[in-house]
């Protein structure tokens, strides 16, 4: 049955991320320190557009450019680039794009990452101001899609109860709690989800638990899809809907920068779902496409999509991965489309 729908509905903030990698070290103050890497690009709810859309899915974002260069140049990689719809976004005159710097630090030890990734630190600093228009005013009345990725908060958006009464499947996470209050009432919003993806702290502080595992069977009450990602340790999950669990590896990897690298699974794990995968598939393909992104400088651009997934697993030699990843086999596309355009970075990357 032909499907009309965009396959990712999409709403949230929007940044211009500029990310310094190889430091040693962080700066104290006073001090300058010159690093040995660049990247820069479009960031915030962009990590999980560019993802889902170079899976082939159609993606349509609802955000606030702001009338600089920064937001001409991410609304020009977007929508020219990368094929994002962007029907529902909006210029705003006077409102400048939020920029943030990032300064990846080197992986402290027994750090864990998001979407199935080894650890990494990394400090921040954005320059901004909250955007004129809220993400209920950008979605109205949301139209109809296959499912919407959402960032949980406190206070629950009008929008998502909408989206989930006109069928659309809501796929949420959430973030760290800097309060540390970690209210149970937000996990009330997940009467209007079909699945849930938060990383292992953010799971185990949400559920009063004290493990993975234990966070996962008190939200597989809640919610017919959860998913636990757990950094270097891969991810667990349970789908009510098929009676299915997984529990997968992280792949070993160098992490050069894991901004958007739990966007890149969580677009992976949808992009899966929607193609009818068993749940091991599923989660494995989440890691893999998160695991990739992270060896990329620059959030958004880092996203492999079917060419970054493609290239890897025809270069793969390692046994033991052929055989968990064999599947890949059967379900890439003929035709994984063009390289993708990675973020401008210094020094040049490596092609793979």
């Amino acid at each position: 049955m032909d499907d009309d729908r965009p396959d990712v509905l999409l709403t949230g903030l929007l940044f211009y991320d500029l990310v310094l990698t190889g430091l040693g070290r962080p700066p104290a103050p006073g001090e300058e320190i010159w690093t040995s890497g660049m990247g820069c690009g479009p960031g915030g709810i962009a990590n999980l557009a560019v993802a889902a859309a170079r899976f082939g899915l159609g993606t349509s974002l609802a955000t606030v450019f702001g009338d600089d260069f920064y937001g001409a140049h991410c609304q020009e990689v977007l929508a020219g680039q990368e094929g994002v719809g962007l029907a529902l976004s909006r210029r705003a005159d006077g409102w400048p794009t939020p920029v943030t710097v990032s300064l990846a630090l080197p992986q402290a030890p027994g750090s864990v990452g998001a979407g199935g990734t080894p650890g990494s630190d990394r400090a921040l600093v954005t320059h901004g101001t909250e955007p004129p228009y809220s993400q209920d005013v950008l979605m109205g009345d949301p139209p109809p899609a296959r499912t919407a990725l959402v960032h949980l908060e406190a206070e629950p958006r009008e929008w998502l109860a909408k989206a989930a009464a006109n069928g659309t499947h809501i796929y949420a996470d959430v973030g760290w709690d800097p309060t540390r209050q970690w209210s149970r009432g937000l996990l009330d919003q997940l009467s209007l989800c079909h699945a849930f993806l938060p990383n292992e702290a953010e799971a185990m502080a949400y559920t009063r638990t004290d493990s993975a595992l234990a966070a996962l069977g008190t939200l597989a009450e809640l919610v017919p899809v959860a998913v636990v990602t757990r950094g270097g340790h891969g991810a667990v999950a349970v789908d009510q809907t098929t009676g299915e669990y997984a529990d997968v590896p992280a792949l070993d990897i160098d992490v050069v920068d894991a901004t958007g690298a739990g966007d890149v699974f969580g677009a992976g794990f949808v992009a899966a779902t929607l193609a009818g995968w068993p749940l091991e598939e599923r989660l494995r393909f989440g890691v893999l496409a998160a695991g990739l992104s992270v060896q990329r400088h620059g959030g958004a651009l880092a996203a492999p999509g079917w060419y970054g997934v493609d290239r890897w697993w025809h270069s793969l030699t390692d046994p033991d991965l052929r055989r968990a990843y064999g599947y890949l086999a059967d379900r890439l596309p003929a035709d994984p489309g063009p390289p993708v355009r990675y973020a401008p970075v210094t020094p040049p990357a490596r092609q793979h």
